[in-house]
């Protein structure tokens, strides 16, 4: 999607689209970052070990996608970029449903075993 959005632009007019780092590092090749410019890292990656901690943090990052979707196609006019937009924005709500459901069935299964005061995978001393 990126390279059709940018494969007819001129290097004159990489400047003036605010374009002209991101031109220079990656001429019109794809680089995953962040709108305000910060690089994908293998840091943005989050747990904690816990599984109800990890499952909450999973929904929360499903949320926020599917937010930054909403938000591109506020501005987006163009059918062909809305499209697979739309298709993502879909895919987030699903993954947001199904770590649910887990979430549910984990708290289930701890409630059982009376777990749910403390961290099953980390702590034995109970």
């Amino acid at each position: 999607m990126v390279h059709q959005l940018v494969k007819d632009l001129p290097c004159d007019d990489a400047d003036i689209a605010g374009f002209e780092k991101y031109y220079v590092d990656h001429t019109l090749g794809v680089w995953p970052q962040a709108a305000g410019g910060v690089p994908f890292t293998a840091t943005e990656f989050q747990s904690s070990g816990d599984p109800i901690a990890d499952l909450f943090e999973n929904m929360a990052a499903e949320q926020k996608a599917r937010k930054t979707y909403d938000n591109i196609l506020s501005l987006v006019k163009d059918n062909e970029v809305c499209e697979p937009i739309r298709f993502l924005r879909k895919r987030e709500i699903i993954h947001f449903q199904r770590f649910g459901e887990a979430l549910r069935l984990l708290t289930e299964e701890l409630d059982q075993k009376n777990f749910y005061a403390f961290n099953p995978s980390g702590c034995k001393c109970k």
